[in-house]
């Protein structure tokens, strides 16, 4: 029982006490995750010594300590990493905002179907066609002003809003983008209901968890007439499926502790799992979606040929040399503003 109660509590602890600690600091929330850890990995290692010490033979005390050791990495991997996803510290707006690199622009809120305010800064636009930008986990709107501005120096009316839970949007944040359904169907709302907007002109584009919302959003709305997602590579277990093909046994051991997060993740939100990816560009086909990778990391171009796979005619895939996660713009200007606003010239005019 000890060993049991300590392996959930040091995953419970780690997965609040680790990232409050480095985003917000020494505060009550991060005390109480620390103390929950502590006590975990105390019951933890009393429980594992009572278990070997109970044991006579050698052989069975090496099998129970495997055993013990497969079963605390599995739980306390998957469970951590669950409940970092689903206990998100704050995050807040440094005061930047788009009149900073000369934009016009104006404060928006909009609510989502299930009562959540999301806020936002909305770029009018020019000749009717609009995007709605979305950044990644744990970051805010101020974190795709360098994209925005691309945006509407090309002519596109953007939307920047902050998820839920993020920024100065109420609610709950959910790092693995469970909510981006409701969060995106939000935003195309708005913007379809502006005067200069056209509402057949709207597209989404989005960074890793934004890329992950958008792509998902596609067939469930189609006012999307196309989407762009750097960095996205999956939401659920149900996204890597190709982890076996590419690594063998070792990745499909992953695969494994991703089914189990995926799991433990459902118990903890009040979200219901997302769809694949993959399934979501077969059933919105044939609207475009370009998906753009990481040099620097391969299992992003693996995961998006995955994804691809449920639309090779309408998914297409860019590859940034030498580029990291969503540093597609810092890497390559010149050819990320080329290569997505060509894409969506060419969907949404």
């Amino acid at each position: 029982m000890a060993f049991l109660i300590g392996l959930l509590g040091t995953a419970v602890g780690a997965g609040i006490a680790l990232p409050h600690a480095a985003k917000s600091g020494f505060t009550s929330t991060t005390v109480a995750g620390l103390i929950c850890l502590v006590g975990g990995i105390v019951l933890l290692s009393c429980g594992a010594w009572r278990i070997v010490r109970s044991l006579r033979s050698i052989p069975a005390r090496v099998l129970a300590v495997l055993g013990m050791l497969v079963t605390g990495y599995v739980t306390v991997f998957a469970l951590t990493l669950a409940v970092v996803a689903t206990n998100v510290p704050p995050s807040s707006l440094d005061g930047t905002d788009p009149a900073g690199r000369g934009l016009a622009f104006a404060d928006v809120e909009f609510t989502t179907s299930d009562g959540v305010q999301l806020s936002g800064w909305y770029l009018p636009a020019r000749d009717g066609a609009v995007v709605a930008l979305l950044h990644g986990s744990g970051s805010t709107r101020v974190d795709v002003l360098p994209q925005a501005e691309v945006m509407s120096r090309n002519g596109f009316g953007v939307l920047m809003f902050d998820a839920r839970g993020h920024g100065r949007s109420a609610g709950r944040a959910m790092d693995f983008g469970w909510y981006g359904d409701e969060d995106v169907r939000a935003a195309i709302d708005f913007l379809a209901g502006r005067p200069d907007v056209d509402s057949g002109r709207i597209g989404v584009v989005g960074m890793s968890m934004g890329g992950e919302e958008a792509v998902g959003a596609l067939p469930s709305d189609p006012r999307i007439r196309a989407v762009v997602a750097e960095g996205a590579t999956g939401r659920t277990a149900a996204d890597k499926e190709w982890l076996s093909a590419a690594y063998g046994l070792r990745g499909a051991m992953q695969y494994g502790l991703d089914q189990v997060m995926t799991f433990a993740t459902d118990m903890m939100t009040a979200a219901v799992p997302p769809t694949s990816l993959r399934q979501a560009v077969g059933r919105a086909a044939p609207r475009p979606v370009l998906l753009i990778t990481a040099g620097a990391v391969p299992d992003e171009t693996s995961a998006a040929e995955f994804i691809r796979g449920g639309s090779p005619a309408s998914v297409q895939i860019w590859n940034v040399p030498g580029g990291g996660h969503t540093g597609g713009l810092a890497t390559d200007p010149a050819g990320w503003e080329q290569r997505v606003t060509g894409f969506l010239d060419a969907a949404l005019r």
